[in-house]
């Protein structure tokens, strides 16, 4: 059963489609979700996927659309600081609500995609970026990646220049150890009873 799950997840990886066996993605396509007037139809992704909304499109699949962020972070040169998002083009609200298959399909264009985008750029290095939930900066609730290029010395992220502190291993932080971990044993408890478990450390 393990080795049929990694298979099936392997294949998925390699050419992930909504109505395959090894994709099983409940989520209707962004065209479909707003003919039904859902609350996906304001959605500004949802309608560059449908093409009703001007995007500079770089890259596209079955899965997913890779485009220039309109609203980019800059700082310096604005040229250098256009980045990109990687879109699935079905419609999920955050990155925990997104099918592994296709958060996979997003990630594995990743490389390829970020390699053309340092490249044009002229730039270092990338940051890969996931604001998940409105506290962590997210302001379209479709879920996607930023590929943001960098350069030496930019002073892109003000936190790159906070202090950092060893982590003190003392009772507090295996408390809080053992809290994440209890919570990662519920949730493969349920994916074992969808036939998608996998192994946790409970050290």
């Amino acid at each position: 059963m393990e080795a049929r799950r990694r298979l099936a997840l392997l294949c998925s990886h390699l050419r992930p489609t909504a109505g395959s066996p090894t994709s099983p993605i409940s989520a209707s396509n962004c065209a479909s979700v707003c003919e039904k007037g859902n609350q996906e139809r304001d959605c500004v992704f949802c309608r560059i996927i449908r093409g009703e909304s001007p995007a500079l499109k770089l890259y596209e699949d079955d899965v997913c659309l890779c485009i220039l962020d309109t609203n980019p972070v800059s700082h310096g040169s604005y040229y250098n600081y256009r980045h990109s998002l990687i879109i699935p083009k079905s419609h999920f609200p955050c990155l925990q609500a997104t099918p592994p298959p296709v958060i996979g399909a997003m990630c594995s264009k990743v490389p390829f995609i970020s390699n053309a985008v340092v490249k044009a750029t002229s730039c270092d290095s990338y940051n890969l970026l996931v604001n998940n939930g409105a506290a962590a900066g997210q302001v379209i609730f479709h879920a996607h990646l930023h590929i943001i290029p960098r350069k030496a010395q930019d002073c892109l992220w003000a936190s790159e220049s906070l202090p950092r502190h060893p982590l003190k291993l003392d009772h507090e932080t295996s408390q809080l150890a053992d809290r994440i971990r209890k919570e990662l044993l519920f949730f493969d408890s349920h994916k074992d009873d969808e036939g998608q478990g996998s192994t946790l450390s409970t050290n």
